[in-house]
């Protein structure tokens, strides 16, 4: 073993236990709490007891909430025992955030001759402690598995033109409804094919469900989608959308025409922006800032569901390292304090405390997830093609240049070689 592999392993174990002491004294735990919501639910449901909606988690008012086809899906509960249903969903997290970091940062490692395992180590420790991933692990959600095949659609299929572009999107709809905003992306960047197979696939998942469990499905859309007590309290502080936002400057009586209102502003910038992606072919900022939008428009996004800005965040990263002079400490200097603020659980200091400071104090993830929307820089190919979905996680040499957005104005590329986009997407034979 090489001395520069010994010391990156000492910095690796040195982290991991820096992250394994701070997880210890602030991290909360759920005791996956949710997981046995789903395995309480599918068993119920298993055994005969009623349907998979009747369930309630004993002591709480907490039932299954996800669509029939996610209870199809996660059927197989019903023959595990509890402690290896646990743990696959711990494995299967973990595995799904290494794989993504893997496909992100392998290529900015290889563009500034980084060793390549090291540097995925090392983000893996460092994005442990992001709240909404430690929270996900915590409740034992499935927020990771969703991104993961998200970013599989746009990586495998829908990035090399293939006819089942859409398919992964359209499961991953078909189990939780929050990743349907990919289908408006897919609409508004003209992929009109992989829209309609995504669409499709939902439809198709959604009536094998109503065949397999006709009356758990008509529970579910005639009733259970549309009861917000099943999911809790929308000025619950945990609850960091634009509804939440709305629910705790009136808790009594928050103002639907206000949450309209700023939804739209927010779709508006949004839509905005990602034709601006398209333009320019960087799918990758466009699958971003779809995540961020995603995070504001659903009336309910607990923390657990902000996993969906973790690739704003490293995009952000990449782009900051990518620049030059101030404008790389702007963009690295913002990454690194949303990131900070996202991993700081700052808001539950103000759980009940929604007057004066209160106000940006107990929405501060909201408001971070604003400034992603507006600053978040969109590349603009110097010359040449952006490289396209298929370069997720591979190395090339094709350069883009500068860059769109609040903290845009400066070449993209860096003072060490030109920029390796991990996954700028640019669908063959659908883009204008």
């Amino acid at each position: 073993m090489s001395r520069r592999t010994t010391v990156q392993l000492l910095v690796v174990l040195g982290l991991a236990a820096a992250a394994w002491v701070f997880l210890w004294n602030f991290a909360v735990r759920h005791g996956s709490f949710d997981l046995k919501v789903y395995y309480g639910a599918v068993n119920y449901w298993a055994d005969g007891n009623g349907e998979v909606y009747d369930y309630v988690k004993p002591f709480s008012k907490y039932g299954f909430t996800y669509p029939p086809f996610a209870a199809l899906a996660m059927a197989p509960m019903a023959i595990l025992p509890w402690w290896a249903v646990n743990a696959l969903a711990v494995a299967g997290t973990a595995v799904a955030t290494v794989v993504i970091l893997n496909w992100f940062l392998r290529p900015v490692a290889a563009r500034y001759g980084w060793t390549g395992w090291f540097t995925v180590a090392v983000a893996t420790i460092v994005v442990a402690v992001f709240e909404p991933l430690r929270e996900t692990v915590s409740f034992g959600q499935v927020n990771m598995l969703l991104l993961f095949l998200v970013l599989v659609d746009f990586r495998l299929f829908i990035g090399r033109g293939s006819r089942l572009g859409g398919v992964a999107i359209g499961l991953a709809t078909a189990i939780k409804l929050t990743p349907g905003i990919f289908v408006l992306y897919l609409l508004l960047t003209r992929r009109f094919r992989a829209a309609l197979t995504a669409l499709a696939t939902t439809a198709a998942a959604t009536v094998l469900a109503m065949l397999v469990a006709p009356d758990a499905s008509r529970e579910f859309w005639t009733n259970a989608l549309w009861d917000t007590d099943r999911v809790g309290t929308l000025s619950f502080i945990s609850n960091q959308s634009l509804e939440g936002f709305v629910a705790r400057l009136h808790p009594t009586n928050p103002s639907n025409v206000l949450w309209a209102g700023l939804v739209l502003v927010v779709l508006a910038v949004w839509a905005a922006r990602v034709l601006r992606t398209a333009r320019t072919g960087d799918d990758l900022a466009g699958i971003a800032l779809t995540g961020i939008v995603g995070c504001l428009v659903s009336p309910v996004t607990w923390v657990h569901h902000m996993v969906w800005t973790l690739p704003a965040l490293l995009l952000l990263f990449d782009r900051g390292l990518a620049a030059g002079g101030r404008l790389r400490r702007a963009r690295l200097g913002l990454g690194g304090a949303l990131f900070a603020l996202l991993s700081s659980r700052l808001i539950w200091g103000f759980a009940d405390h929604f007057t004066g400071i209160g106000v940006l104090m107990s929405n501060a993830y909201v408001l971070a997830t604003v400034m992603l929307l507006v600053a978040l820089p969109i590349a603009v190919p110097a010359s040449g093609q952006v490289p396209g979905v298929a370069d997720l996680g591979q190395v090339n040499d094709r350069p883009v240049g500068a860059a769109d957005g609040v903290l845009g104005g400066g070449s993209v590329e860096g003072e060490a070689g030109p920029l390796v986009e991990p996954a700028s997407l640019v669908v063959r034979g659908e883009h204008p």
